[in-house]
């Protein structure tokens, strides 16, 4: 009978546990990282905006400077404590599979039609450019009925549309199809 062998140093469970608190804290700071340069971009984005010209105490910079101050705080305070040392534990959930790889294509296409979307606000208007994002950002993860879910993403849009554009007074284009949808927002406005 053979004596057990003790597997080397350097291999085996502690080598993957290693490799993936490595993963997880390179990911980590990935994270931090983008929710950092997306602050940075909309607390600047923020000075673009220009002011009514009645001086109001509670202008349209105010949310845009609150969200960008947010994430530059926050993800500050995540790159600090991921430096420390502090990094979340990986999810123990049964339903984590850690050897799935990314779906790039999958992915991909998300990011083709949030592209659309942001193209055909201007082109088409709000109302159909999100029924497009809305179907097609469905379809991409698996929806059998894309036609469905472009109906809802119409219907969601439109109402977007209704509500911010009549009730709160903001400025979503309609696009050439949906101009007979202004006079009801006037009317809506007051």
């Amino acid at each position: 009978m053979s004596a057990p062998t003790t597997p080397a140093p350097g291999s085996g469970p502690a080598r993957a546990a290693g490799a993936s608190a490595n993963r997880s804290r390179i990911g980590e700071f990935i994270f931090a990282g983008l929710a950092l340069a997306l602050g940075v971009f909309v607390f600047a984005g923020a000075f673009a905006i220009r002011l009514p010209a009645a001086g109001t105490q509670v202008g349209p910079r105010v949310f845009p400077f609150l969200v960008g101050t947010i994430l530059v705080v926050s993800a500050t305070m995540v790159i600090v404590g991921v430096a420390r040392g502090k990094v979340a534990e990986l999810e123990e959930g049964e339903d984590i599979d850690d050897s799935a790889r990314t779906d790039w294509v999958t992915l991909a296409k998300i990011v083709g039609f949030v592209v659309a979307h942001i193209a055909l606000i201007e082109i088409v208007g709000w109302p159909i450019a999100a029924a497009v994002l809305f179907g097609g950002v469905a379809w991409s993860l698996g929806a059998r009925r894309w036609w469905a879910a472009l109906l809802i993403g119409l219907a969601l849009g439109l109402i977007v549309y209704v509500l911010f554009g009549g009730l709160l007074g903001l400025s979503l284009p309609s696009g050439p199809l949906l101009t007979w949808l202004d006079p009801l927002l006037r009317t809506l406005r007051g």
